[in-house]
């Protein structure tokens, strides 16, 4: 294709998404949505998808700068998805951790909580800055940093793939994959505020930072010390991601050490391998260790996830196989399936997954043409893998939640070396047909996957997880009922405990409200409700029961009244034990007298 013509497809693949964006941002979301997708209006789809379509084409067939003008627009495109929240102006989302995350944010702009209080103070930090200079309220400041968190992914996976050696066919097939959002899982791992996911997007930094030492062995550019500007780039990265979330630093500090691993015994067996010319990696493994320990250790939030992690292992039905039961069997009342839902949350990352397991036996087998430095580094991440999915293992026994997060960093992984694998792939299959023929079916099979993964990226009830965004209405109802409600009556919800808006409205630290605690709120006996004993479905007591569009929406359309009925609302409505105190299109809240 000539330049002319790329330039103009360029051109209109850039038009694409800003029609797109200002579409979205022209119509703004005014009341809840349990799906950003259906939202969302379908010309934003449709120019986001013909965006795509051009920047997976030309990243794949282009080289040099084209190439690069493709993956930044695909790159621009994905950013835009991940933004919707805010282009869409979401007043927040997340109605979990991310509240006591703005918690914390809100303790910080007060003055009652110091960023070096925290135990990852990242996120918050950066939040604080969008509130200070931009002059925005710190609910969207949060949003905008998800955003600009996940850019570091989108652009240093290509970038390692590079590093790596790997042609051009391989960045440009990391960049698609990446598009894919593999990390994303929906269980663990969340697209909005949640360090622990917002983290693993600056995990590929300090990986990028960790090949360029590998491989850029000028000895010109040492500082003092004899420490090499790329060691201190590993530091650097490492510590920011160590404040972003450490359980994705411990991750970086294993990987490094497998590399280390592998370097010593090629070192005691070979006399002549590439990685003998690689420097060391004792050094970084030993420091970044430290600099773990030191600030983990010292921290009783961290003490306790390790004893809770340890109790785990050795507890009876603590592990993922009783949450797997637990979950097949809700999933099958309300006409689901595990099997469906795996298709359509996990399939991606199952395909890549075989796509790189298949690549990495062909390596061991001597069976593809890398040359040998390339070679190294497959074979680095390769061996890393070993003791990251044997953390899995050991977590999915003892804390089922924090396996899937480990399955988000080894996602990363695989990301990377699925660029290396699915080019050589290509290439295979293009010896067999041709050129155009091989890349054409490339083209169409991660377009399929690219499609399958970004439907995932944000909850949705496709997966049967109705979408968090907290609306005005919502976070008025709360505010008024934080302010003026009885604070010797506890909040109590349809299946979801409101103690968390409690830390997003008043902050985590320092303050005495209605529900500063889980002992003080938490979620109806849903027998007891649904048999209209509303008197008695708290224990007797006084509450305050809040019912929101998300309990609905959940409750009867997702669930299918699984829990909750909409008979037992109505019935709720009229019950003489009941007064309705608060009330707007996306909050009630009901005074009910207990019977004690």
């Amino acid at each position: 294709m000539k330049r002319s013509t790329l330039n103009v497809t360029f051109a209109v693949g850039f038009l694409a998404v800003a029609i797109a964006i200002l579409v979205a941002r022209a119509n703004p979301a005014t009341s809840y949505e349990a799906s950003i997708y259906t939202g969302t209006p379908t010309i934003t789809w449709i120019a986001f998808a013909f965006a795509l379509a051009i920047a997976a084409s030309t990243a794949l067939t282009c080289r040099g700068r084209e190439q690069a003008y493709g993956i930044a627009l695909g790159g621009t495109a994905v950013t835009a998805i991940v933004g919707l929240p805010v282009i869409r102006n979401y007043r927040f989302s997340g109605m979990g951790d991310a509240l006591t995350h703005l918690g914390w944010a809100r303790d910080i702009i007060d003055g009652s909580l110091a960023p070096h209080e925290l135990f990852y103070p990242g996120f918050h930090a950066i939040s604080t800055v969008f509130h200070y200079v931009g002059g925005v309220p710190i609910e969207r400041g949060m949003l905008f940093v998800v955003a600009i968190t996940f850019l570091p992914f989108l652009l240093f996976v290509p970038l390692v793939v590079r590093e790596m050696g790997g042609s051009g066919m391989a960045i440009g097939v990391a960049a698609i994959v990446s598009w894919m959002v593999l990390p994303i899982n929906n269980i663990a791992t969340h697209m909005g505020i949640h360090t622990n996911s917002n983290a693993l997007f600056l995990v590929p930094v300090v990986i990028f930072a960790f090949l360029a030492y590998l491989r850029r062995r000028a000895t010109i550019e040492r500082l003092p010390f004899g420490l090499s500007p790329f060691s201190l780039l590993i530091y650097v990265t490492g510590i920011g991601l160590l404040f972003m979330h450490p359980q994705q630093m411990i991750n970086v500090v294993v990987l490094i050490a497998a590399v280390t691993g592998v370097q010593y015994l090629a070192r005691r067996r070979y006399d002549d391998h590439p990685m003998l010319d690689h420097p060391t990696t004792y050094a970084h493994t030993a420091v970044l260790g430290v600099i773990f320990t030191v600030w983990a250790a010292s921290n009783a939030r961290f003490r306790g996830a390790v004893e809770g992690l340890v109790s785990g292992v050795f507890a009876e039905d603590v592990g993922g196989s009783a949450e797997v039961d637990q979950a097949e069997a809700s999933l099958g009342e309300v006409g689901g399936s595990l099997g469906e839902l795996f298709v359509t949350m996990f399939l991606d990352l199952a395909l890549i997954s075989l796509a790189v397991g298949l690549f990495i036996l062909l390596v061991w087998l001597g069976r593809t043409r890398l040359d040998p430095e390339t070679k190294s580094f497959v074979n680095y991440f390769a061996i890393a893998l070993i003791p990251l999915t044997g953390m899995f293992f050991i977590y999915f026994v003892g804390t089922p939640t924090m396996a899937f997060r480990q399955i988000g960093f080894i996602a990363i992984i695989l990301t990377i070396l699925a660029g290396v694998g699915i080019a050589r792939a290509i290439d295979a299959l293009s010896g067999v047909i041709t050129v155009p023929g091989g890349t054409a079916v490339a083209a169409l099979l991660l377009g399929a996957c690219l499609v399958l993964g970004l439907m995932t990226v944000f909850s949705s009830p496709i997966i049967y997880n109705p979408g968090q965004h907290v609306t005005d209405q919502k976070f008025s109802g709360y505010e008024t009922t934080m302010e003026h409600g009885d604070e010797d009556v506890p909040l109590v919800g349809m299946g979801y405990d409101p103690f968390r808006y409690d830390h997003g409205i008043n902050g985590v630290e320092g303050q005495e409200s209605l529900s500063a605690a889980t002992t003080a709120s938490g979620t109806v006996e849903p027998d007891e409700f649904e048999e209209g004993n509303f008197s008695g479905a708290y224990g007797g007591v006084n509450y305050n029961f809040i019912v929101t569009e998300f309990d609905t929406t959940r409750e009867l359309e997702v669930y299918q009244e699984l829990h909750h009925s909409e008979a037992a609302l109505e019935a709720l409505e009229k019950d003489s034990s009941t007064n309705k105190v608060i009330s707007n299109d996306e909050f009630r809240m009901y005074n009910v007298q207990g019977d004690d």
